[in-house]
């Protein structure tokens, strides 16, 4: 991908592609759901597309209308024995939450993916999903997930996360539909909850609870769940996607952008609060829920920045948006300092190394730290030199460069894009389309 600077600020009106990883969670739940169910703005990037692949290898038929997906769910013991095994690609999520699923399965199936996946840390999964009865061989991709068929029924656990993990909350609440007696979940501080939410809509009983000393509880209770069907899904705007175009609006100067039908679940929108810190100019307008989801418009304007520090549960909501909060730092005066990030070291690619890389490709001083990194931001940066940047095959490296890259007066040249397709496809004509 080449990138070109932006003459004029960033103008117009953008709609997202659909969420991430609301859309891999619609299509689990909507599979084992008892009838149809339609989903719009279902996001069609590579990520989502091998959930789906995966769910016809285990019987479930779909149609593809493009603006809508219909389902027809087979329910929670409808899933069939796949032909082969199951590749999520590069998918993190699909990977732990479908190792959730089939730990329920009486049949054995392989869970794989690409390079990046099968270095990827799968044992935070598959010791709770272990001690509820599952059956592993390995504790990487490739994986083995055993047929429990001989042996007793998954028993419900209450498990005590060491981390904040969305993923792990999840894999643990799915293997909790086919488990007798309660299951639980508490973790150090609340992760994503876009299960929780959309289990509810899909008639799943779940209780969750803020304790006294911090932590977050979700409970499952023991029953026979069904998950009923006919429900129309409408997934909002990915916030992950939005946070390229808010930042590229806050840096280049003279812009003022409308992004429209915005997810903005609180426990996502971390880099809000932190933008807010560092003066962004950002205006919420049109307020509503969409399918147990709050979303709006975000109206971002050129804004002057300063440094800030983060850490702790703050940067737990924005972890995925590291990458581009790291260009807004390289333009905000003073030092920013990022702690407690040890959890980007194990992304698509370690992202404290290759964020620290690309900020210096830009001509930014930066460092890496054992935790997170530091930034000396420089508001009065020019750049006006052919860059190369490498992506190191993640997606959000190659965006956070390709927005960088609109301030260069030269080109900027971003390699191995083609990890884009996995989260936000059409994402370089849709930046051109706002800068140009």
């Amino acid at each position: 991908m080449k990138i070109t600077g932006a003459k004029k600020g960033l103008r117009g009106a953008l709609m997202m592609p659909g969420d991430k990883s609301i859309s891999h969670r619609a299509v689990i739940l909507a599979a084992l759901a008892d009838g149809k169910t339609e989903i719009s703005g279902f996001l069609r990037g590579q990520d989502c597309l091998h959930t789906l692949k995966i769910f016809k290898m285990l019987g479930v038929e779909y149609r593809d209308k493009k603006d809508k997906l219909l389902i027809k769910g087979r329910g929670l013991k409808g899933l069939r024995k796949p032909d082969g095994q199951m590749d999520v690609g590069n998918s993190g999520t699909a990977f732990r939450l479908l190792a959730g699923v089939l730990a329920g399965q009486d049949f054995t199936a392989k869970l794989t993916g690409d390079e990046s996946i099968q270095k990827r840390p799968m044992g935070r999964v598959i010791e709770p999903l272990h001690r509820m009865g599952a059956e592993f061989n390995g504790d990487k991709a490739p994986l083995v997930i055993v047929n429990n068929k001989n042996t007793k029924q998954l028993v419900g656990i209450a498990y005590e996360s060491p981390l904040a993990s969305a993923q792990v909350k999840s894999a643990i609440l799915l293997a909790g539909l086919y488990a007798r007696g309660e299951t639980s979940v508490t973790e150090p501080a609340l992760s994503r909850d876009h299960t929780e939410r959309m289990f509810k809509t899909f008639g799943v009983r779940l209780r969750t609870a803020a304790l006294p000393s911090g932590k977050h509880k979700v409970i499952l209770p023991n029953g026979k769940h069904k998950l009923k069907g006919g429900l129309k899904i409408k997934i909002p705007g990915d916030f992950s996607a939005a946070a390229f175009f808010i930042v590229a609006a806050l840096i280049v100067p003279g812009s003022k952008l409308l992004l429209k039908n915005v997810g903005v679940n609180p426990t996502r929108i971390g880099l809000l609060d932190v933008l807010k810190k560092m003066g962004a100019k950002i205006i919420w307008q049109n307020k509503k829920m969409l399918s147990g989801e709050p979303v709006a418009d975000l109206q971002i304007v050129h804004s002057p920045l300063k440094a800030v520090e983060i850490g702790g549960e703050l940067l737990l909501r924005m972890i995925d948006e590291a990458p581009i909060f790291a260009v807004a730092a390289a333009l905000a005066k003073g030092r920013t300092v990022v702690k407690n990030a040890e959890e980007l070291r194990v992304k698509e690619s370690d992202r404290i190394k290759t964020v620290v890389e690309m900020l210096k490709g830009f001509g930014v001083s930066a460092a890496e730290t054992s935790d997170g990194f530091v930034i000396d931001g420089n508001p009065e940066l020019q750049i006006a030199a052919p860059l190369k940047i490498n992506s190191h095959y993640d997606h959000r490296i190659a965006m956070s460069a390709a927005v960088f890259g609109l301030l260069n007066q030269k080109e900027t040249t971003i390699t191995d894009d083609k990890c884009i397709e996995t989260s936000f496809p059409g994402f370089a004509a849709l930046l051109q389309k706002a800068a140009r």
